[in-house]
Order: structure tokens, then C-alpha cells, then sequence
């Protein structure tokens, strides 16, 4: 039997934090990885970049929080974006901001992150221990420890921080909910976000395979409803299976239950042109060669890959000369560029989506610690909650926040800035 202070299960961006916090507080601990790694998951956020946060206030946070935001108050309060930013900056990981108030480290290099982590738990003298977890230690209501493949580990705070189902090959695979659930806990459906999505257009997306669109505006529409789900300028791209790429994984937060409504993706290829600017645009492009086949007169206005589709979609002969074809037919075009169409099918597995919907009932968690109302002891933090928020580094920012909570659980309600912190190499702290 080995004892400490906190043994935390799962070495991802929440586990690793609230060791380095609880490290800092002299507290002695243990984190239990399974998969042989710290940090796997980290290593892919950002396309390998790592967007540690976002540079924006707590409420711009909040807002964009889909669920459960009011839960995330007063973690945030505590821990906000430029805690985030100040603590990695303290750590020697130099930052910076990009579009959108993204904030990556300057190197553009994950890796750079996870060392950051894995150094500042060694140096408060965290444990890194190579076990699974089997199950919770349980003594009179109170949680003591884990119950491991090769060992128990006890401690006076037991904290869970195993992750969703999104990218099990990081050692994401659930288990969290299984010891919520083992003590009472109510998990909520575990479903993708932030996920691309198949379309009944398969076969055409398919046809555009590879097209990645840099400056295309994405409009999700649901059946019935007037008002726009999400509507944004930015990326993304055409895939074997339906639409995937920036645009599309930050839209897919906004779907709802595919079974009881139809969700509609609009495309325009060209948003920097009004209706009548496009067609003004067209209407050159034809004066240029007026006896060229029409599918053979648009490669200047759209990339090759999605020609034919385009031509499909406006019902052109594709063979009629520019110098044939009719003002309607011509305002077909303009429409079909300007709203290319997609119906939205199902989105992909949550094992591909960048963060799971779904997790742990908030509302048998305190707020201010993380602790479970069901079971004193026992700490839930990061991804395995039911909180999930749309991309730009908002994600982390939970799991940074929860786990900071987690270890400042004392209840001290002075921020981390107002404590003007300094950090000393081997992990002290001074207020």
C-alpha cells in the first residue's frame, strides 16, 4: 500500500496541471497513467500546435460554453485565460496570439507544452506511476484511493481525470465514467463534438475529396428555424464521407438530435462578393471567351475539384457555350455559389471527435472544488464532465480551470493574478 496527499488518475492537460498546483502547495502526489505517456493527448490539439487557451476575458469564455457554462463560473473566476497564459510564460513556454484570440506556444510545437507539464510535476516531486486503474478504494462513503492492475494507492484526495471517448488512441476510453457511475454518479449520453460530419451527399463530397476551402463562409441552418446556428467566415475541407476542416468542427458543437430535426451546411464560395458583384464577376469571365464550353469557363473563379459539382448543382449544360447560356441560367450559378447546400446525416464517431459531449452530472459536482456531492473525497475534473465548449482553445481552458479549483479546494477566493505568484525553479510557490 503506498499513501499521499492526492493520487490523480490520467496524465493529460487537467491531471498534470492539479499536480503542479497541488506540488507547489507542498502536497505530496501521484499520477496514474496507463497508456505509458503523459500528455498524449495534448500532443495533437491544434493540429500538433497545442491552443492552450484563448486570450479573452472569463465571460467571452462563458459565452462560449454550449452547456453547463453557469457551472464553469466560479472556476473560471478563479482561473481565467490569462492565468492560463501567465502560468505556461512562468514555466518558459513563450506564447503568442493569433486569429481569433488563439493562443499557441511560439515554437507552434505541443511537445513544447507537455515538457512544460512534465517537468514542473517532477520538479514539485509528482509521481509518475504506470498503472490502470481498476477501480475506487470506497470506505464508509469516503473515497481512499485506486484500486490498480499492480497496486493500491491511497490518499486523502482521490481525483479522477481520465478524459471523454474522443481519441481513444491517447488513452481516452471512458474509464472515468465507469468509476463515476461505480459510486452513484449519473453520466450523461456520451456523443461527439467538435466532429466532422457525413452528409446524404456523400457521393459528391466524395467527387471534391481533398478541397480545402481557405475563405468560404459556413451557414448551419436547422429544419423550421429561422434564425442561423452558427454562421462564420474561416476553412474547411471536403472529405471521402461529408465536410470536415475548421468551419465544420466548430459547427458540429451546435447539432442537435439528428433523429427528431434535419440540420442543413450552406456554403458560399465566395462571401467578399455580393449576389450581384458574383454575377457581374461571371459575366466578365464569359465576355473573356464566349465560345468556350462552359465547363471549361469557371477556372478562374473556383478551384478545379469542385467545378463539376458546381455544374451539377446549377443544372448547365455543361456543354453549352458561355455565349448560350440565359440570365437564368446564369443567376443558377450565382445561387449555387453562393449557397452550395449540404444536408448533415450524423457526425463521425465520437473516437474522432476532438472532445466528447456528454460526461459526468454536473449538478452532483461543487462548482468551487470539483469535489462529488456523493462522495466526499473524490474529485472530478477536466474532460470527463459534462462540459464541453466550440473550438479556439476553450476546451483546455476547462480543464486548466477545474483542475486549478480542484487543488486550490481550501476556498481561498483570491484569483491566482491577485496572489502575484512567483514561481521558482523546482516548483515553489510565494504569495
Amino acid at each position: 500500500m503506498r499513501r499521499f496527499d492526492a493520487v490523480i488518475a490520467g496524465a493529460g492537460a487537467a491531471g498534470m496541471f492539479c499536480a503542479v498546483q497541488l506540488g507547489w502547495r507542498g502536497k505530496s502526489v501521484a499520477v496514474i497513467e496507463h497508456s505509458g505517456c503523459q500528455g498524449r493527448k495534448l500532443m495533437i490539439t491544434g493540429k500538433g500546435r497545442c491552443n492552450v487557451t484563448n486570450n479573452c476575458t472569463a465571460d467571452t469564455v462563458m459565452k462560449n460554453i454550449p452547456r453547463n457554462s453557469k457551472f464553469m463560473y466560479s472556476a473560471l473566476s478563479r482561473f481565467a485565460p490569462e492565468d492560463v497564459m501567465s502560468f505556461f510564460e512562468c514555466l518558459g513556454v513563450e506564447l503568442k496570439t493569433e486569429r481569433g484570440n488563439r493562443v499557441f506556444p511560439v515554437s507552434d510545437n505541443a511537445k513544447d507544452i507537455v515538457k512544460a507539464l512534465v517537468k514542473a510535476c517532477e520538479d514539485s516531486g509528482v509521481q509518475f506511476i504506470d498503472d490502470e486503474v481498476k477501480e475506487l478504494i470506497i470506505k464508509d462513503g469516503r473515497a481512499e484511493g485506486f484500486k490498480c492492475e499492480h497496486g493500491d494507492y491511497y490518499a486523502d484526495s482521490v481525483i479522477v481525470a481520465t478524459g471523454g471517448k474522443s481519441y481513444p488512441r491517447t488513452g481516452s476510453t471512458g474509464d472515468g465514467y465507469r468509476l463515476a457511475k461505480s459510486v452513484g454518479h449519473k453520466v450523461t449520453a456520451i456523443t461527439p463534438s467538435l466532429c466532422p460530419v457525413v452528409t446524404y451527399e456523400r457521393e459528391e463530397c466524395a467527387s471534391a475529396m481533398g478541397l480545402s476551402l481557405r475563405n468560404c463562409t459556413l451557414t448551419l441552418r436547422e429544419e423550421d428555424r429561422d434564425k442561423p446556428l452558427f454562421h462564420e467566415l474561416g476553412e474547411m475541407l471536403f472529405t471521402h464521407f461529408g465536410l470536415s476542416g475548421p468551419l465544420v468542427l466548430s459547427a458540429s458543437a451546435h447539432l442537435g438530435d439528428m433523429n427528431k430535426s434535419r440540420y442543413y451546411m450552406d456554403i458560399d464560395l465566395k462571401p467578399a462578393l455580393s449576389h450581384e458583384q458574383l454575377d457581374s464577376r461571371i459575366l466578365r469571365d464569359f465576355g473573356d471567351f464566349p465560345n468556350r464550353d462552359f465547363q471549361n469557363s469557371l477556372g478562374k473563379l473556383l478551384p478545379s475539384k469542385i467545378i463539376p459539382l458546381i455544374i451539377k448543382r446549377c443544372g448547365i449544360d455543361p456543354e453549352k457555350k458561355v455565349n448560350q447560356i440565359t440570365r437564368e441560367e446564369r443567376e443558377r450559378l450565382v445561387s449555387t455559389v453562393k449557397k452550395l447546400t449540404f444536408t448533415v446525416k450524423c457526425m463521425r464517431p465520437v473516437e474522432e471527435a476532438i472532445i466528447t459531449r456528454g460526461g459526468v452530472d454536473v449538478s452532483q459536482i461543487d462548482p468551487r472544488s470539483m469535489e462529488s456531492k456523493l462522495c466526499k473525497g473524490l474529485y472530478f475534473i477536466g474532460e470527463v464532465l459534462d462540459v464541453d465548449a466550440y473550438t479556439g482553445g476553450f476546451n483546455l481552458q476547462i480543464a486548466f480551470s477545474t483542475a486549478y479549483s480542484c487543488a486550490d479546494k481550501r476556498g481561498s477566493r483570491r484569483t491566482f493574478r491577485s496572489r502575484k505568484v512567483h514561481y521558482r525553479k523546482g516548483g515553489s510557490e510565494k504569495a
